[in-house]
Parts: structure tokens; C-alpha cells; sequence
């Protein structure tokens, strides 16, 4: 077996063996061309990048037998979608294989309709250059987890489909340490609990999630109350046991404890607040966004295997906040 060295594009060229024979083709290249993940391996296949003997080959479950030559041409990868953009952001940690960065509140992860510039994105293109190898044959960042646009604090995000891949199946499989801090209205009682129930779409406004008695996706938060402030107000670290859209905002919100700001899950003002002076309970009220900061992630180098922990501070519109409810 040959392969070139260069992980962006090139030939690799394979001689099935009899102990390799046997196994579907596109599950032996991703085994042998580690770089590249099977889906990529699939999708090369069916593109028609893959020879067999000379010929196109385009079955990726054919079994592969002994003595053929399988041909990989990987195509460089296209230019990104999204355009780089110079942008500002704390980077924790950055080598050939990820970035680790401290995401700031208001910034959003990914394009979409109505944030199609000025995301993360568009600033990690900006700011990786030529050092993006290429996920899925396309020169961009891969998107191993979101934050909320006003959730601040630690992503990792993959620069080539080897750590795309591997981190993916990290966060899929829950082998990564993480956790949250987050101001929330109210004391949750017991001081250390579970919050759990089904995530799904809220079926009277498809902008917000829902505990939902019927589909959806399992979710658990466990939650610590580090701080209570006078019975109206609490800072608890919350830690993810799934990953579902806006969980920590919607299991608070769904036992009482909506969190300080949050402009979706936030709908009324909340009788504890009755209990705060009334300088307190304007700046929480008057607090622009979900008071939620991702402070600590912690996972293993999919290239070393090395373990890596990062920890960061809340920004200091949190930290003001979080002064200003303990004053009294």
C-alpha cells in the first residue's frame, strides 16, 4: 500500500491484500487512508474519485477482493462557502488539527438566513488561512458544537476531517468534560439535582424548544447552586449529560428557574423578583441577553490523545451582574 503524504489532495493507492479482503470498500480506504473519514471515502466514491483496476468504481458497499488496485483521487478541497472575515476572538489553543477559542456573547457560530457575514465562521476562515485542510472537500472550519449567539465562553472547532470526525463521535458518544455557569431567578431546591424530559420543538411558537411529553430527544442537565443570592437569585454550574438545543435554558426555565436575560424562555417578569432591592432587580432585568457562560471544556487530542482541559472566566457583563446581585 502507497499514499501520499499531502492530507489536502492527492492519489492514494491501495493493493488489497487477502487479509484485507473481504470488507465493504468504502469501510477498508477509511481504514487504511485514516485521514479521510468513510463518509468522505462514500462520497468520493460515488463522485466517481475512486478507481478499481483502472476502471470508475462507485459501489462503496462492494466487498473489496484480493489483488485489485483501488485508486483515491482526493480533489483539493473548493474554496469556503462563506467569505473570511477579520473578526476578533480569544484563542485558547490552535495546532494543525483544532482550535480552541473563548467565543464572546453576540458573535453567531454559523451562517444562516439573516446571519449570513460576521460569524464565527467567517472569522475562523479568516484566521486559519491556508492552515483549514479541508472538511467534507471544502475548505472550512468543522463545527464540532454551537453556542447560542449571546452564550459566551469555550468551543473546539476541527481544522481536518480526521478531528472533525473524531471529536464528533467524542461529543456523540458524551466523553467530553463540560460544564456551564449561569445566573437563573429563583434558588433551585435540592441545591445539587437533575433536571430532565424530553426536548422537542414548542408546538405553538417553532422558534422556542419545549419539554415535550411525546418524541423529542432525552436530555439531563445536572446542576450545583454555587451561590444563592437572598432566595431570588442563584449562580449554579449546570453539566450536560446530552447536548440538545438550548437545554440548560429550557430545563430551568420548565422547573421555575428561567435564566437571568434570556430573551426566549423569559416571558414574564418573575414573582421572586419582588424579593430583590429595586436597584438589583433592574439590572437583572435590564440584562440584555441569557446569562449563560460554557466556562470549562475538557477532551482528548484526536491526533496525541492527549488530554486537554480549558477553563475560562465569565465576560464581565456576567461578572458585573453577578456583584451586583450578591451587594445586598
Amino acid at each position: 500500500m502507497t499514499s501520499v503524504t499531502d492530507t489536502t489532495c492527492g492519489v492514494r493507492t491501495l493493493l488489497v491484500s487477502e487479509e484485507l479482503a473481504g470488507q465493504r470498500t468504502d469501510r477498508l480506504l477509511a481504514l487504511c487512508f485514516p485521514d479521510l473519514s468513510r463518509s468522505r471515502i462514500k462520497g468520493l466514491i460515488e463522485a466517481g474519485h475512486v478507481t478499481r483496476d483502472g476502471a470508475v468504481f462507485r459501489e462503496p458497499a462492494d466487498p473489496a477482493r484480493a489483488g485489485v488496485t483501488l485508486v483515491v483521487d482526493v480533489p483539493a478541497p473548493a474554496p469556503a462557502t462563506p467569505v473570511g472575515e477579520i473578526i476578533p476572538f480569544s484563542i485558547l489553543y490552535e495546532d494543525s488539527d483544532l482550535i480552541v477559542l473563548d467565543k464572546p456573547a453576540g458573535l453567531v457560530v454559523h451562517p444562516a438566513p439573516g446571519n449570513e457575514t460576521g460569524t464565527l465562521v467567517n472569522a475562523l476562515i479568516a484566521h486559519c488561512g491556508d492552515s483549514l485542510v479541508g472538511i467534507g472537500g471544502e475548505k472550512r472550519p468543522g463545527i464540532v458544537h454551537r453556542l447560542d449567539k449571546d452564550t459566551s465562553g469555550v468551543m473546539v472547532v476541527a481544522k481536518t476531517e480526521k478531528a472533525h470526525h473524531a471529536l464528533s463521535e467524542d461529543f456523540a458518544a458524551r466523553r467530553i468534560d463540560r460544564s456551564y455557569l449561569a445566573l437563573c431567578w429563583g434558588v433551585p431546591i435540592p441545591a445539587r439535582g437533575e433536571y430532565e424530559g424530553n426536548i422537542g420543538r414548542d408546538r405553538r411558537d417553532r422558534k422556542r424548544m419545549a419539554i415535550v411529553g411525546h418524541g423529542g430527544k432525552e436530555a439531563l442537565t445536572r446542576y450545583s447552586v454555587l451561590r444563592p443570592f437572598g432566595g431570588y437569585a442563584a449562580l449554579v454550574e449546570c453539566r450536560l449529560a446530552t447536548g440538545r438545543t438550548h437545554q440548560i435554558r429550557v430545563h430551568f426555565s420548565a422547573n421555575g428557574h428561567p435564566l437571568i436575560g434570556d430573551p426566549v424562555y423569559l416571558r414574564r417578569i418573575p414573582a421572586v423578583a419582588r424579593k430583590c432591592p429595586s436597584e438589583t432587580r433592574d439590572a437583572a432585568l435590564d440584562f440584555p441577553r441569557q446569562a449563560l457562560h460554557a466556562a470549562r471544556l475538557g477532551f482528548t487530542h484526536p491526533r496525541t490523545g492527549e488530554a486537554l482541559l480549558f477553563e475560562t472566566p465569565p465576560p464581565e457583563d456576567f461578572q458585573t451582574l453577578e456583584l451586583q446581585l450578591g451587594s445586598d
